[in-house]
């Protein structure tokens, strides 16, 4: 996928801000040229030794709210239940593990996901059956597997980066391990999909402003956009602790860790970015959109659905998908707080119950961890889990 596409595909930023649009340009001439990389590096860890540091030193993977997703899932022995994000298998564990003759099918778009759940497959013979894929290949998956629509019992869907990929440095996520500056989720299986490096040092700061402030609802975004374009000016970045650092640059030295975490800890003021520029390069909302459509098809009346997100911009696409909204446009008002008093935003399928035609809601609030989850696995703080009926 070129950077034309991952621009063309994502029509909230498209009007947000038409700069992006002549800010693909730059970046498809700079292939030609001197295109902008994340260093490698050392080089790439040989498959076998990257699963072996996951698999050994420590799990690779915490499953968020456990208890409460087994509880609304409701899984009964001989169903089916499609876990649309394997990530480190914590929940399809811990599914195998409690029900009897479960079969799970293990969906993710990370080649090194995919390897672990592969080793599942072997571990319970039969009863984990890998896909390798984005949300919005999903249905095509399933088809090729003779799965037919309307036939899966239960879905989870945990959305967002996993801790797998979070603790591997080499994959550029994390802004407090030094790594590339890469971001992607899919590794190398879409060679010309743009990594986080291109993003920065290929869009003018127009088009970096739209997207701070689209998916990291980053105040300062200008600001930052502006540094940043000053930094690649001296010298390309492409390394996530040298981001970091020149996110830092924006702002005053006292305030660097002066943004407070759920837990009143001290974050860094890069986060947001780091936030809003792996959800673009992943095109995280779209194909989150593409995968609660997915479920939907899937889902055999009756069957449930839980997904878990991790920051309000997910959040909101969940909530007022369950709810019926109309999301075929995901322009930039469906992220925000809904206008009151406009009654356009509902769907004639809306029902009383406060779900729509197709979803019953098991509970009407959000569920959040309990405190002892947040102290047991701290990444978990922010997620929220929502769960519903196929109608």
């Amino acid at each position: 996928m070129t950077f034309h596409m991952c621009v063309r595909s994502n029509p909230m930023l498209r009007k947000t801000n038409m700069a992006v649009w002549g800010a693909w340009r730059s970046w498809k001439l700079s292939l030609h040229s001197s295109t902008v990389y994340a260093s490698p590096g050392p080089g790439p860890l040989d498959r076998s030794e990257e699963l072996s540091s996951v698999s050994t030193e420590k799990p690779p993977h915490t499953p968020v709210m456990l208890k409460e997703v087994l509880h609304y899932l409701d899984i009964k022995p001989g169903q089916v239940v499609l876990d649309m994000t394997f990530g480190g298998g914590g929940h399809t564990k811990a599914i195998l593990n409690m029900v009897p003759e479960v079969t799970v099918l293990a969906l993710d778009r990370d080649p090194t996901a995919i390897s672990l759940a592969q080793q599942l497959a072997k571990e319970y013979s039969g009863r984990v059956k890998p896909l390798l894929g984005r949300f919005s290949e999903l249905e095509a998956l399933l088809s090729n597997m003779n799965i037919k629509p309307g036939s899966i019992d239960a879905v989870l869907l945990d959305a967002g980066c996993s801790s797998m990929q979070m603790d591997q440095a080499e994959r550029g996520f994390s802004l407090s391990k030094d790594g590339p500056l890469d971001m992607r989720m899919d590794e190398e299986r879409y060679p010309d999909m743009p990594c986080a490096a291109d993003v920065v040092n290929t869009l003018d700061q127009q088009a970096l402003a739209s997207i701070l402030t689209a998916y990291g609802e980053e105040r300062h975004a200008r600001k930052i956009a502006s540094t940043i374009v000053e930094a690649r000016r001296v010298s390309p970045i492409t390394r996530t602790q040298q981001l970091a650092s020149v996110v830092a640059g924006s702002f005053p030295a006292a305030v660097v860790y002066a943004r407070k975490d759920r837990l009143h800890r001290p974050a860094h003021v890069a986060t947001k970015t780091f936030q809003a520029l792996r959800i673009f390069v992943n095109d995280e909302l779209n194909e989150l959109h593409a995968g609660l459509r997915a479920a939907r098809a899937a889902l055999t009346p009756g069957g449930r659905l839980c997904v878990i997100t991790f920051h309000s911009l997910e959040d909101r696409l969940v909530k007022r998908f369950l709810q019926g909204d109309d999301l075929s446009n995901l322009d930039q008002y469906h992220f925000s707080p809904r206008k009151q008093g406009t009654g356009k935003e509902k769907l004639v399928d809306e029902k009383k119950d406060g779900g729509s035609v197709y979803w019953l809601p098991l509970r009407r609030k959000v569920i959040t961890p309990e405190k002892y989850d947040v102290k047991e696995n701290p990444r978990g703080r922010s997620a929220k889990l929502r769960a519903a009926l196929r109608r």
